[in-house]
């Protein structure tokens, strides 16, 4: 999920555009230097949630302990991002095996809401808001699976400092204060919302202590009853009765069913770089399509701040996204051809659509022959080479404004992404996962790990992806650089929601690109806006295997930190 201000038709001269300070090395655009340590490294969206996961390290955790005492943290200090009503995805580097292993996360939906009933209901789409759009929350499941295979302390060690800010209080931060007020005033009159988040009416601002002890309670019963607490015990009968009587459809039985799934990465490789996603239900192939047909071009050639980068880049990014919303789904409810989407061959037949002296206004989804936000991204990695990148989220803000009594966290509004249009591949079912827009990545280089890495912000997730390596590849950016640079948005593409691109959308940039670039993309037919707080946010972790150091980046967009021992 996005929060999205869009400012009309960018007309700003260059004198405008906010510059990093001057610094004595690096591109002026980067905000910080990257930081470095080789014993272990965390580099999440909060520095609280960072020096919780090297507090885990230091004291004997692996980086899949780590990750999760980040996450953990992150629900209580993020709640607008992130939480234990939402969902998870990871991937992770297991130095012991030499091997990537792909987690996913995600709940399903209701098993007794079915689509005749909301065409009943004479909705479109699923809302936002209220109880139709929650979906089974996976990420205490992902948890103690990720803890089960790869964790070493004990989980109520590994939660410890979660349940310590939840009841003790920390201060807002900018961003939290930020949307946090904009919650309260469109979920204030739900049930619990005002006394979870606004406690006598008062709604935290920067720098305010705030206290949830009924989240440091609900953590504590899963610290200690392990993950059937949550699905099987009280805390899902809790979520069961509260559900019934806001007229929901989850239920216990849906919370008891639930599993999640260990699943195989793909990847492709990109100038002698292979860069892993996980497969639908979620839009990580996105970023391997992106990457197939771009790789056909020679951005040695072709400046950072020119048009013709931008160009090239958005209208690969068009025909992905037809593909994106024709194919992905459930892969148990539809066959998604992945092999042929993320195949080089695939590529080239796409890469011949694209018109490097106009943009498209319309474009088609390929056939390729069948043969098979809010959001927090987080990366850890220990002193014996496991590297954990992982993402969470509610979705859009907060989550769906639905707060289980007594419980002290939000569901999540996922349901939201599935279509209501009948035949289509991610038409909504009972007991569905729907489509999902959190994707962690990895990159690994002759086999080894080269960099754990994600980009936050809904729909822009896999052109995210795609740009920061990009940044790396093509133009020599390190870590932090490749975070910093200013970035491209596209929006207006079909989706897998049901809504069809029309026109040629609208190409947002970020402050940095001069305005002769601005200008000959406008030649070029693109609709070029200006827009605040679209581009996500980022964290990474690159590996040195000559020096065997770790380089940790935390994006400037972010109240996050990179920090490493």
């Amino acid at each position: 999920m996005r929060h999205t201000l869009v400012i009309g038709l960018l007309f700003l001269s260059q004198s405008t555009f906010v510059r990093a300070q001057d610094r004595l090395s690096g591109k002026t655009f980067a905000t910080r230097a990257v930081v470095m340590a080789q014993r272990g490294m965390a580099c999440t969206s909060h520095p609280l949630s960072t020096q919780a996961a090297l507090e885990v390290l230091r004291a004997g955790g692996s980086a899949v302990d780590a990750a999760i005492a980040a996450n953990a943290l992150e629900g209580v200090v993020e709640p607008h991002m992130n939480g234990i009503g939402g969902d998870l995805f990871a991937l992770v580097w297991e130095a012991k095996t030499q091997k990537l292993y792909g987690l996913n996360a995600s709940g399903r939906s209701p098993h007794s809401l079915t689509l005749a009933e909301l065409m009943r209901q004479g909705l479109t789409h699923l809302p936002a808001r209220g109880p139709l759009p929650v979906s089974v929350p996976g990420c205490v499941d992902g948890w103690f699976e990720l803890h089960e295979r790869f964790g070493k302390l004990p989980i109520d060690r590994v939660l410890a400092s979660a349940i310590h800010y939840a009841r003790a209080g920390y201060p807002v931060h900018d961003e939290a204060a930020f949307y946090w007020s904009r919650m309260v005033a469109a979920f204030g009159d739900l049930p619990n919302v005002q006394s979870t988040y606004a406690p006598g009416g008062k709604v935290p601002r920067r720098g305010d202590l705030f206290k949830n002890p009924a989240l440091a309670a609900t953590l504590e019963k899963i610290a200690q009853g392990g993950r059937e607490v949550f699905y099987k015990g009280d805390i899902a009968r809790t979520i069961d009765a509260f559900m019934k009587k806001q007229g929901g459809y989850l239920s216990y039985r849906d919370l008891a069913e639930h599993t999640s799934t260990w699943v195989e990465p793909v990847s492709t490789n990109y100038r002698g770089y292979d860069l892993w996603e996980l497969p639908p239900n979620g839009q990580g192939i996105a970023a391997l399509q992106l990457l197939n047909i771009l790789e056909g071009y020679d951005f040695s050639k072709i400046p950072f701040d020119g048009p013709e980068r931008i160009h090239l880049f958005t209208e690969a990014k068009k025909l992905v996204f037809e593909d994106r919303a024709k194919y992905y789904a459930d892969p148990d409810f539809a066959q998604i051809p992945i092999r042929t989407l993320i195949s080089k061959e695939y590529a080239a037949e796409r890469r011949k659509l694209i018109n490097p002296a106009q943009a498209a206004s319309r474009v088609e989804a390929g056939h390729p022959a069948l043969r098979d936000g809010d959001t927090i991204y987080l990366t850890v990695a220990d002193s014996e080479g496991n590297v954990v990148s992982l993402i969470q989220s509610n979705y859009r803000g907060f989550g769906s404004g639905m707060v289980p009594d007594g419980l002290g966290f939000m569901l999540q509004n996922r349901g939201e992404m599935y279509s209501l249009n009948e035949g289509e591949n991610n038409t909504y079912a009972p007991h569905k996962r729907p489509f999902h827009t959190i994707i962690p990545a990895f990159v690994t280089k002759d086999g080894k790990p080269f960099m754990s890495y994600g980009v936050m912000g809904g729909s822009f997730q896999p052109l995210g992806h795609a740009q920061i390596l990009m940044n790396i590849v093509d133009y020599g950016m390190n870590p932090q650089e490749a975070g910093d640079a200013p970035r491209i948005d596209h929006q207006g593409s079909s989706e897998p929601t049901g809504e069809r691109m029309a026109d040629r959308g609208f190409l947002t940039l970020e402050a940095g690109y001069s305005y002769e670039t601005i200008r000959q993309l406008m030649v070029l037919g693109h609709d070029v806006r200006y827009a605040l707080g679209l581009y996500g946010g980022y964290q990474a972790i690159m590996y040195d295997p000559e020096q065997k150091v770790y380089h940790g980046a935390s994006d400037s967009r972010k109240d996050g930190q990179a920090a490493g021992y």
